[in-house]
Protein backbone atom coordinates (compact mmCIF):
# COMPACT_ATOMS: atom_id res chain seq x y z
CA UNK A 1 0.00 0.00 0.00
CA UNK A 2 1.40 3.22 -1.10
CA UNK A 3 1.77 5.68 1.46
CA UNK A 4 0.98 9.59 0.34
CA UNK A 5 1.58 12.79 2.28
CA UNK A 6 -2.23 13.56 4.61
CA UNK A 7 -2.52 16.92 2.22
CA UNK A 8 -3.37 14.67 -0.45
CA UNK A 9 -4.19 11.54 0.97
CA UNK A 10 -7.31 13.23 2.51
CA UNK A 11 -9.65 15.41 1.08
CA UNK A 12 -11.93 17.35 3.64
CA UNK A 13 -14.59 17.23 0.92
CA UNK A 14 -14.19 13.67 -0.17
CA UNK A 15 -17.14 11.67 -0.08
CA UNK A 16 -14.87 9.07 1.81
CA UNK A 17 -14.15 11.44 4.34
CA UNK A 18 -16.01 10.05 7.67
CA UNK A 19 -17.68 13.53 8.74
CA UNK A 20 -18.58 13.66 12.57
CA UNK A 21 -20.39 17.20 13.57
CA UNK A 22 -20.54 17.37 17.47
CA UNK A 23 -21.69 19.70 19.78
CA UNK A 24 -19.43 21.87 21.86
CA UNK A 25 -20.76 20.82 25.26
CA UNK A 26 -20.51 17.52 24.00
CA UNK A 27 -16.50 17.78 23.44
CA UNK A 28 -16.09 20.14 26.58
CA UNK A 29 -17.37 20.39 30.02
CA UNK A 30 -19.63 23.53 29.71
CA UNK A 31 -22.02 22.15 32.86
CA UNK A 32 -20.81 25.52 34.94
CA UNK A 33 -21.73 27.84 32.09
CA UNK A 34 -24.79 26.37 31.14
CA UNK A 35 -25.95 26.20 34.51
CA UNK A 36 -25.78 30.07 34.63
CA UNK A 37 -27.61 30.22 31.31
CA UNK A 38 -30.57 28.23 32.98
CA UNK A 39 -30.32 30.34 35.96
CA UNK A 40 -29.91 33.96 34.49
CA UNK A 41 -30.59 33.63 30.88
CA UNK A 42 -28.39 34.71 27.98
CA UNK A 43 -27.17 37.83 28.35
CA UNK A 44 -25.28 36.50 31.87
CA UNK A 45 -24.30 33.46 29.84
CA UNK A 46 -22.84 35.26 26.94
CA UNK A 47 -20.70 38.23 29.44
CA UNK A 48 -19.50 34.75 31.21
CA UNK A 49 -18.26 33.38 28.08
CA UNK A 50 -16.72 36.85 26.83
CA UNK A 51 -15.06 37.53 30.06
CA UNK A 52 -13.68 34.07 30.39
CA UNK A 53 -13.16 33.52 26.90
CA UNK A 54 -9.16 33.08 27.72
CA UNK A 55 -9.77 30.25 30.36
CA UNK A 56 -9.49 26.68 29.06
CA UNK A 57 -12.37 24.62 29.55
CA UNK A 58 -12.08 20.91 30.64
CA UNK A 59 -12.33 18.01 28.25
CA UNK A 60 -16.20 16.88 28.15
CA UNK A 61 -17.71 13.61 27.81
CA UNK A 62 -16.79 12.80 23.92
CA UNK A 63 -13.19 14.40 24.07
CA UNK A 64 -10.87 11.28 23.74
CA UNK A 65 -13.50 9.60 20.89
CA UNK A 66 -12.62 12.62 19.08
CA UNK A 67 -9.00 13.07 20.29
CA UNK A 68 -8.80 9.15 18.97
CA UNK A 69 -10.64 10.15 15.95
CA UNK A 70 -8.51 12.94 14.55
CA UNK A 71 -5.72 10.89 15.41
CA UNK A 72 -6.45 8.51 12.92
CA UNK A 73 -5.46 11.26 10.39
CA UNK A 74 -1.81 11.94 11.32
CA UNK A 75 -0.06 8.41 10.30
CA UNK A 76 1.47 7.80 6.86
CA UNK A 77 -1.39 5.11 5.69
CA UNK A 78 -3.61 5.89 2.66
CA UNK A 79 -7.16 5.94 4.25
CA UNK A 80 -10.27 8.02 3.47
CA UNK A 81 -9.90 10.28 7.07
CA UNK A 82 -11.93 11.69 9.70
CA UNK A 83 -13.02 15.45 9.61
CA UNK A 84 -14.75 16.74 13.04
CA UNK A 85 -16.83 19.96 12.60
CA UNK A 86 -18.23 21.64 15.63
CA UNK A 87 -22.06 22.33 15.40
CA UNK A 88 -22.53 25.02 18.51
CA UNK A 89 -25.78 26.87 19.46
CA UNK A 90 -23.46 29.75 20.74
CA UNK A 91 -23.09 32.97 18.70
CA UNK A 92 -19.72 33.50 17.12
CA UNK A 93 -18.61 35.87 19.71
CA UNK A 94 -19.33 33.61 22.77
CA UNK A 95 -18.00 30.74 20.99
CA UNK A 96 -14.47 32.36 20.76
CA UNK A 97 -13.55 30.69 24.14
CA UNK A 98 -14.63 26.98 22.02
CA UNK A 99 -11.95 27.72 19.58
CA UNK A 100 -9.70 29.11 21.91
CA UNK A 101 -9.72 25.63 24.01
CA UNK A 102 -9.80 23.95 20.63
CA UNK A 103 -6.18 25.59 19.96
CA UNK A 104 -4.97 24.66 23.18
CA UNK A 105 -5.93 21.54 23.22
CA UNK A 106 -4.13 20.74 19.68
CA UNK A 107 -7.74 19.41 18.17
CA UNK A 108 -7.98 19.72 14.06
CA UNK A 109 -11.20 21.39 13.86
CA UNK A 110 -11.57 24.32 11.63
CA UNK A 111 -15.06 24.29 10.04
CA UNK A 112 -17.67 24.95 12.59
CA UNK A 113 -21.41 26.33 12.84
CA UNK A 114 -21.93 28.92 15.39
CA UNK A 115 -26.04 29.41 15.11
CA UNK A 116 -27.03 31.75 18.61
CA UNK A 117 -29.62 29.68 19.45
CA UNK A 118 -30.72 28.03 16.67
CA UNK A 119 -30.83 24.21 15.81
CA UNK A 120 -27.66 23.43 13.66
CA UNK A 121 -28.61 20.29 12.77
CA UNK A 122 -29.59 21.75 9.45
CA UNK A 123 -26.35 22.52 8.23
CA UNK A 124 -25.75 18.75 8.14
CA UNK A 125 -26.24 18.11 4.92
CA UNK A 126 -24.50 21.59 3.45
CA UNK A 127 -21.38 20.23 5.61
CA UNK A 128 -21.71 16.83 4.24
CA UNK A 129 -21.22 15.31 8.21
CA UNK A 130 -22.59 11.29 8.70
CA UNK A 131 -22.92 11.33 11.90
CA UNK A 132 -23.84 14.03 14.65
CA UNK A 133 -22.86 13.57 18.28
CA UNK A 134 -25.13 16.29 20.55
CA UNK A 135 -26.06 16.60 23.99
CA UNK A 136 -29.47 18.67 22.62
CA UNK A 137 -32.20 15.68 22.41
CA UNK A 138 -34.01 17.36 19.98
CA UNK A 139 -31.69 18.29 17.31
CA UNK A 140 -30.80 14.01 17.18
CA UNK A 141 -34.29 13.08 16.77
CA UNK A 142 -34.31 16.00 13.96
CA UNK A 143 -31.68 14.66 12.40
CA UNK A 144 -32.43 11.19 12.56
CA UNK A 145 -36.07 11.94 11.07
CA UNK A 146 -33.94 13.35 8.27
CA UNK A 147 -31.79 9.64 7.96
CA UNK A 148 -28.77 11.12 9.32
CA UNK A 149 -26.89 9.13 11.70
CA UNK A 150 -27.42 10.63 15.28
CA UNK A 151 -27.10 10.39 18.74
CA UNK A 152 -27.36 12.29 22.46
CA UNK A 153 -24.67 11.73 24.45
CA UNK A 154 -25.20 11.27 27.91
CA UNK A 155 -23.80 12.57 30.97
CA UNK A 156 -21.47 9.95 32.42
CA UNK A 157 -17.79 8.37 32.37
CA UNK A 158 -15.59 8.44 29.59
CA UNK A 159 -12.84 6.42 28.24
CA UNK A 160 -9.64 5.75 30.78
CA UNK A 161 -7.53 6.34 27.93
CA UNK A 162 -4.86 3.60 28.59
CA UNK A 163 -5.47 2.58 25.36
CA UNK A 164 -4.35 4.41 22.16
CA UNK A 165 -6.58 1.76 19.66
CA UNK A 166 -10.29 3.82 18.88
CA UNK A 167 -13.39 1.35 20.35
CA UNK A 168 -16.41 2.05 19.64
CA UNK A 169 -19.69 -0.56 20.18
CA UNK A 170 -22.81 -0.95 18.72
CA UNK A 171 -26.15 -2.05 19.24
CA UNK A 172 -27.59 -4.29 16.77
CA UNK A 173 -31.43 -3.67 16.31
CA UNK A 174 -32.02 0.29 15.53
CA UNK A 175 -29.04 1.03 15.01
CA UNK A 176 -26.49 -1.01 12.92
CA UNK A 177 -29.73 -2.81 11.66
CA UNK A 178 -33.27 -1.51 11.28
CA UNK A 179 -35.57 -2.10 13.99
CA UNK A 180 -37.94 -4.48 11.97
CA UNK A 181 -37.11 -7.48 14.31
CA UNK A 182 -36.97 -5.59 17.18
CA UNK A 183 -40.72 -4.49 15.86
CA UNK A 184 -41.53 -8.58 16.38
CA UNK A 185 -40.10 -8.58 19.80
CA UNK A 186 -42.35 -5.74 21.24
CA UNK A 187 -45.53 -6.46 19.54
CA UNK A 188 -45.51 -10.19 19.87
CA UNK A 189 -43.31 -11.16 22.72
CA UNK A 190 -39.93 -13.46 22.80
CA UNK A 191 -41.31 -17.05 21.37
CA UNK A 192 -42.59 -15.53 18.36
CA UNK A 193 -39.30 -13.50 17.99
CA UNK A 194 -37.19 -16.40 17.96
CA UNK A 195 -39.07 -18.35 15.95
CA UNK A 196 -39.26 -15.00 13.16
CA UNK A 197 -35.39 -14.76 13.54
CA UNK A 198 -35.19 -18.29 13.30
CA UNK A 199 -37.10 -18.58 10.08
CA UNK A 200 -35.47 -15.58 8.79
CA UNK A 201 -31.80 -16.32 9.45
CA UNK A 202 -30.56 -16.93 6.01
CA UNK A 203 -32.40 -13.01 5.15
CA UNK A 204 -30.08 -9.54 5.70
CA UNK A 205 -31.65 -7.12 7.89
CA UNK A 206 -32.03 -3.86 6.57
CA UNK A 207 -29.81 -1.29 7.50
CA UNK A 208 -30.16 1.25 10.57
CA UNK A 209 -29.22 4.47 10.95
CA UNK A 210 -25.84 4.17 11.78
CA UNK A 211 -24.78 1.68 9.10
CA UNK A 212 -22.99 4.36 7.02
CA UNK A 213 -20.64 5.05 9.74
CA UNK A 214 -19.95 1.29 10.40
CA UNK A 215 -19.06 1.07 6.70
CA UNK A 216 -17.34 4.16 6.75
CA UNK A 217 -14.93 2.97 9.62
CA UNK A 218 -14.59 -0.53 7.54
CA UNK A 219 -12.95 1.50 5.32
CA UNK A 220 -10.77 2.91 7.49
CA UNK A 221 -10.08 -0.49 9.31
CA UNK A 222 -9.05 -2.14 5.57
CA UNK A 223 -6.06 0.26 5.55
CA UNK A 224 -4.55 -1.49 8.03
CA UNK A 225 -3.29 -4.73 8.70
CA UNK A 226 -6.54 -6.85 11.24
CA UNK A 227 -3.17 -7.70 13.72
CA UNK A 228 -2.26 -4.36 13.97
CA UNK A 229 -5.14 -2.10 13.53
CA UNK A 230 -6.19 1.82 15.37
CA UNK A 231 -9.71 0.56 14.91
CA UNK A 232 -11.26 -1.87 16.74
CA UNK A 233 -15.70 -2.48 16.72
CA UNK A 234 -17.75 -4.39 18.83
CA UNK A 235 -21.21 -5.24 18.64
CA UNK A 236 -22.91 -5.98 22.13
CA UNK A 237 -26.66 -6.91 21.88
CA UNK A 238 -29.25 -8.69 24.06
CA UNK A 239 -29.93 -10.68 21.59
CA UNK A 240 -28.85 -14.42 21.77
CA UNK A 241 -28.88 -17.79 20.46
CA UNK A 242 -30.34 -18.57 17.44
CA UNK A 243 -31.61 -14.78 16.75
CA UNK A 244 -27.98 -14.07 16.70
CA UNK A 245 -27.55 -16.30 13.17
CA UNK A 246 -29.35 -13.60 11.36
CA UNK A 247 -26.94 -10.78 12.32
CA UNK A 248 -23.99 -12.47 11.80
CA UNK A 249 -25.45 -13.42 7.83
CA UNK A 250 -26.15 -10.02 7.24
CA UNK A 251 -22.61 -8.94 8.66
CA UNK A 252 -21.38 -11.29 5.85
CA UNK A 253 -23.84 -10.16 3.47
CA UNK A 254 -22.97 -6.67 3.99
CA UNK A 255 -19.01 -7.27 3.73
CA UNK A 256 -18.39 -5.40 7.14
CA UNK A 257 -16.12 -6.94 9.69
CA UNK A 258 -17.03 -6.38 13.66
CA UNK A 259 -13.71 -7.41 15.47
CA UNK A 260 -16.08 -8.76 18.43
CA UNK A 261 -19.53 -9.55 18.88
CA UNK A 262 -21.15 -10.22 22.41
CA UNK A 263 -24.78 -11.61 22.55
CA UNK A 264 -25.24 -10.91 25.67
CA UNK A 265 -29.04 -12.56 26.26
CA UNK A 266 -30.34 -9.97 28.39
CA UNK A 267 -27.69 -9.31 30.56
CA UNK A 268 -27.15 -5.83 31.44
CA UNK A 269 -24.17 -4.62 29.21
CA UNK A 270 -22.11 -1.62 31.36
CA UNK A 271 -19.71 -3.76 32.95
CA UNK A 272 -19.29 -6.06 28.95
CA UNK A 273 -18.31 -2.15 27.49
CA UNK A 274 -16.38 -1.59 30.47
CA UNK A 275 -13.83 -5.02 29.78
CA UNK A 276 -14.17 -3.98 26.34
CA UNK A 277 -12.83 -0.71 26.55
CA UNK A 278 -15.02 1.47 24.45
CA UNK A 279 -14.22 4.96 24.10
CA UNK A 280 -18.39 5.28 22.74
CA UNK A 281 -21.50 3.02 22.55
CA UNK A 282 -24.61 3.28 20.67
CA UNK A 283 -27.80 2.32 21.63
CA UNK A 284 -31.88 3.00 21.00
CA UNK A 285 -32.74 1.74 24.40
CA UNK A 286 -32.94 4.10 27.85
CA UNK A 287 -32.15 0.83 29.80
CA UNK A 288 -28.86 -0.16 28.47
CA UNK A 289 -27.62 3.44 27.83
CA UNK A 290 -28.26 3.89 31.74
CA UNK A 291 -26.44 0.29 32.31
CA UNK A 292 -23.59 1.94 30.19
CA UNK A 293 -23.02 5.29 31.05
CA UNK A 294 -21.95 4.34 34.86
CA UNK A 295 -18.47 2.61 32.72
CA UNK A 296 -18.08 4.28 28.95
CA UNK A 297 -18.98 7.42 27.25
CA UNK A 298 -22.37 6.77 25.86
CA UNK A 299 -25.01 8.02 23.34
CA UNK A 300 -28.23 7.59 22.79
CA UNK A 301 -30.19 6.67 19.47
CA UNK A 302 -33.66 8.05 19.58
CA UNK A 303 -35.02 5.66 16.89
CA UNK A 304 -37.11 2.70 16.41
CA UNK A 305 -40.58 1.19 17.90
CA UNK A 306 -38.86 1.28 21.40
CA UNK A 307 -38.68 5.34 21.50
CA UNK A 308 -41.92 5.64 19.58
CA UNK A 309 -43.51 4.03 22.75
CA UNK A 310 -41.52 6.27 25.05
CA UNK A 311 -42.68 9.45 23.14
CA UNK A 312 -46.07 8.19 23.25
CA UNK A 313 -46.03 7.46 27.49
Amino acid sequence: MKNTPSSERRKPDSDDVLVIGISSRALFDLRESHELFDAQGLEAYSEYQVANEDVYLEPGVAFPLVKKLLALNEDEVDHPGVEVILMSRNSADTGLRIFNTIEHYGLKIERAAFTNGASPYKYMSAFGIDLLLSTNAEDVRKALGKGYAAATILPGSAASGESRQLRIAFDGDAVIFSDEAERVYQQHGLDVFADSEREAAKRPLSGGPFKPVLEALHKIQSAYPITDNPIRTALVTARSAPAHKRVVLTLREWGIRIDEALFLGGRSKGEFLKAFGADIFFDDQQVHTESASAHVATAHVPNGITNERDRSD
